[in-house]
């Protein structure tokens, strides 16, 4: 008896991630799942720069910014709640002080400029079609900072606005690096504040846009880059409240997982994969906690652990532990 229904996914022949690949992460909670990932098995990789970002022209701004080092000046700042925000960026850079926001800004700003000419792989999700638009600025902002609602008009991207950003991105990311994967995929958290067929609603707008992206007859914005189904995998393999969080909105530790393996069933390497369970063995070993710590049996351990991450840094450097 087949109790499921599996997302047919066929592994990558080329370009796959090991580590020697650099990875640069940009847009929702659930990249940031995937961040936590990379970063437990050591890849390289930098996860939102700028914070969660949830929609694509939040995204766009951000990258545009780095490409061309548009830093950011007192002019684009503002003070609320005793702290400073900029409202291209998420809560986690607001600061008391002015000066260290800007400075934290723009050090993101130089470092995602670095990071999309030197990446290998850029992983894209996007998490909302629904943005708020600053009637002061005339501007879609990435984050509100719970600046009162009437200052915004709340909107929803149009299929072909969005297309129109994805497409400015990967035409912005191919100028400065012709050899990056790109890869997009849709964050599988459910925006129910917006509603229940409204959140319906701006999946399909992103998976439509996406996907129009992808398979335009002129290949010159979408070279290398494709589709991951995060969404598909939780709302069609899933199925079932049982890999939520208690807030039934957010994918719970076994989807991630989940979703996980098959990511790399995809898009990691077959020697990357043993690595990772060096990597692995490793981690669990740096949890081990023993009942003597002086005993020789754990002293023993603790000196075949040093040995296995000294074999690892020997054949990858940047590894830390």
């Amino acid at each position: 008896m087949n109790l499921q229904t599996n997302i047919p996914l066929t592994k990558r022949s080329s370009n796959l991630i090991d580590y020697k690949s650099k990875i640069l992460l940009l847009g929702s909670c659930f990249v940031e799942n995937i961040g936590e990932k990379l970063e437990y098995f050591k890849f390289q990789n930098l996860v939102n720069p700028f914070g969660v970002l949830f929609h694509p022209k939040a995204l766009e701004t951000l990258i545009s910014r780095a490409l061309i080092s548009d830093f950011y000046s007192e002019e684009d700042v503002f003070f609320h709640n005793e702290q400073w925000h900029c409202f291209d960026a998420h809560s986690k850079l607001s600061n008391a002080s002015k000066a260290d926001l800007l400075s934290d800004l723009n050090n993101q700003i130089d470092i995602t400029n670095q990071q999309i000419k030197t990446s290998t792989h850029i992983i894209i999700t996007l998490g909302t079609s629904w943005v708020y638009h600053s009637l002061e600025t005339n501007t879609i902002v990435a984050n509100c900072h719970k600046v009162t609602q009437k200052q915004f008009k709340k909107e929803l991207l149009s299929v072909d606005e969005i297309t129109a950003s994805l497409k400015n991105i990967l035409s912005l990311i191919n100028n400065v690096n012709h050899n990056v994967q790109v890869l997009f995929t849709v964050s599988p958290v459910r925006h129910l504040k917006d509603g229940f067929i409204e959140n319906a609603q701006s999946k399909a707008h992103l998976v439509t846009a996406i996907h129009q992206v992808l398979n335009q007859k002129s290949p010159i914005e979408n070279r290398n880059s494709y589709y991951f189904p995060s969404y598909e995998i939780m709302m069609d393999e899933l199925r079932d409240y049982r890999f939520y969080r208690e807030d039934m909105l957010h994918p719970n530790e076994t989807a991630i997982n989940y979703i996980w393996e098959k990511f790399i069933e995809v898009w990691v390497s077959n020697e990357a994969q043993k690595t990772m369970k060096e990597v692995e063995s490793i981690q669990k070993g740096l949890t081990h906690k023993p009942f003597n710590s002086n005993s020789e049996a754990h002293l023993k351990f603790l000196n075949n652990l040093e040995e296995k991450k000294a074999v690892l840094k020997s054949r990858f450097p940047n590894m830390r532990f």
